[in-house]
C-alpha cells in the first residue's frame, strides 16, 4: 500500500476531498519526522511508537580494499508496534 492508496481509502471512507486528506496525511508524517529529529519519541496508543534507537560504535570491513573502518555511534528512527497491533496481524494474516 502506498501513500496515495491510503489517501484514497480515507477519502472514500470519510467523504473528504483527496487534496484535504493528502495534506492531513503529509502533515502527520511531517510532525512525526520533526518530533524524531528534535529528539522526541512519538507514541500513538493502540498503533505503536516511533522511537529513536542508538547504535553503538562498531568496527566494519571494507571488503573491496580489505581494510577495517570504524562506524561511529549514531541514532536511527525505529517503529515499535503496539501489542494490540501485533496480535491483530498475527491472528489475521496467514503465514506464507
Amino acid at each position: 500500500m502506498t501513500k496515495a492508496d491510503i489517501v484514497n481509502k480515507i477519502s472514500e471512507k470519510l467523504g473528504i476531498e483527496k487534496g484535504d486528506v493528502q495534506a492531513t496525511v503529509e502533515a502527520v508524517m511531517d510532525e512525526i519526522k520533526a518530533s524524531l529529529e528534535s529528539g522526541e519519541n512519538v507514541y500513538l496508543r493502540g498503533f505503536g511508537s516511533f522511537i529513536i534507537k542508538t547504535r553503538a560504535e562498531k568496527t566494519g570491513r571494507n571488503i573491496s580494499k580489505n581494510t577495517t573502518i570504524k562506524i561511529p555511534a549514531h541514532n536511527i528512527p525505529a517503529f515499535k508496534p503496539a501489542k494490540v497491533f501485533v496480535e491483530g496481524v498475527k491472528s489475521n494474516v496467514a503465514v506464507k
